[in-house]
């Protein structure tokens, strides 16, 4: 066993054959060039620039689906302004980045620009409306530009509400000297209709939507990161154009492209190959998608659970949601727990349709009439393993044979 350690280590802090820089791959990575943003670029960077003026820019909403590039064009925008304010000597602009699925308090959030802005405030202690009174006395004191960066701003207010969203977006009414513009950032073009109208009127003063990359886009992306991330050559042809292909059949999702491309340069790295080719990139899209599935079955509602652990019993299949149900119900009895009913149960197998953990079809029987079939997007075994950490069910599972019966 110390030997396989110690190989593993070797591998680890030897020179990669495959990679020359693997943190170009990343979703969070600010490169030097964003292909087919570049009229977004101008588009931000002309609503945000009057704070380079120490004036207050326009508060901004930014609408897309995810890996359409929403976030890399305002941080390309904001590391370029500070970089300016920098070589000039303006020393009033500040801004600050909140990933609001990280820091998913009102306090958190408040700590991190804060802590961006350079306020000495304590981790914990203070009221929300201590800290927000600290930040705001400090940015006036100091007749400050500020921008602040809210990303993934929804998932924030769906689990506190838009209470700080209002002090933030108002906060120019207290100052005196200085002026704050917020950039919301989000997947969810409803997200505006849920807040309370004065926040809506005062967030969304302008809003911008950023359109999903077709698959010639996806590729141009990859090729600009490619020549940073690889070593010169081992990208086999053909390469970049599956990875890139793949995401644009998912939503145009560059984030999703860049992934798969790392992770295919990972498998051949794993293997020994010198060389990455299009039998790594289908093995890692292979296994990125059991990943991303295991991880939405990780996180589902219990009788969710129960409904995956009946399709699992069955083979991963049920030809009828008739007959999917009476699994459900012997499984519930034999846990003790209260079954849902038949209705509930059809609204969950379409939500997880939805989310691509099963598939359902409606399949005509002739004169026995419609009905639905219902199978796993998975494999049974696979979704077994991820249950089986569920301290709920997990000794029922392990008893489980996938054969349809106990």
């Amino acid at each position: 066993m110390e030997d396989v350690v110690a190989e593993v280590i070797k591998k680890a802090l030897g020179e990669s054959s495959i990679f020359r820089n693997r943190e170009a791959l990343a979703s969070d990575y600010v490169p030097d060039k964003l292909p087919h943003r570049e009229e977004y670029i101008r588009r931000i960077a002309e609503l945000l620039s009057p704070a380079l003026r120490g004036e207050k820019p326009s508060n901004i909403l930014i609408y897309g689906l995810t890996g359409t590039g929403k976030t890399a064009v305002v941080r390309y925008v904001m590391k370029r302004f500070e970089e300016h304010a920098e070589k000039v000597g303006i020393d009033v602009f500040k801004f600050s980045y909140v990933n609001c699925r990280n820091e998913d308090t009102n306090y958190r959030v408040l700590f991190k620009i804060g802590s961006d802005l350079g306020v000495k405030i304590p981790f914990t202690g203070l009221s929300v409306a201590e800290l927000h009174n600290r930040l705001r006395e400090y940015i006036d004191s100091r007749k400050l530009s500020v921008t602040i960066v809210l990303d993934e701003i929804d998932f924030l207010v769906k689990k506190v509400g838009d209470d700080l969203l209002y002090r933030l977006t108002r906060i120019n009414d207290e100052l005196t000297q200085s002026k704050v513009s917020i950039v919301g950032v989000t997947n969810d073009v409803k997200f505006v209709e849920t807040l309370d109208p004065r926040v809506r009127s005062s967030l969304g003063e302008v809003e911008v939507v950023f359109p999903p990359y077709d698959a010639l886009q996806l590729a141009d992306i990859l090729r600009e990161r490619a020549v940073l991330a690889f070593k010169e050559g081992v990208l086999e042809d053909g390469v970049i154009e599956y990875c890139a292909s793949a995401a644009a059949r998912e939503h145009g999702d560059a984030r999703r492209a860049l992934d798969l491309l790392r992770f295919a340069g990972e498998i051949a790295e794993r293997e020994g190959a010198s060389r990455v080719s299009l039998v790594h990139a289908k093995k890692a899209r292979e296994e990125l998608e059991v990943n991303a599935a295991m991880e939405v079955v990780r996180t589902l509602p219990y009788h969710s659970k129960l409904l995956l652990l009946s399709l699992a019993v069955m083979k991963g299949f049920a030809e009828s949601t008739g007959s999917l149900y009476l699994t459900y119900r012997r499984i519930c009895e034999t846990l003790g727990v209260e079954p849902l009913t038949q209705r509930r149960v059809s609204d969950l197998i379409n939500e997880l349709d939805m989310l691509g953990v099963l598939t359902s079809r409606v399949v005509n029987k002739g004169r026995y009439g419609k009905t639905k079939e219902v199978s796993l997007g998975v494999d049974p075994a696979t979704v077994l393993k991820v249950l089986s950490s569920d301290t709920r069910i997990g000794e029922y599972v392990k008893s489980v044979k996938v054969s349809g019966d106990r």
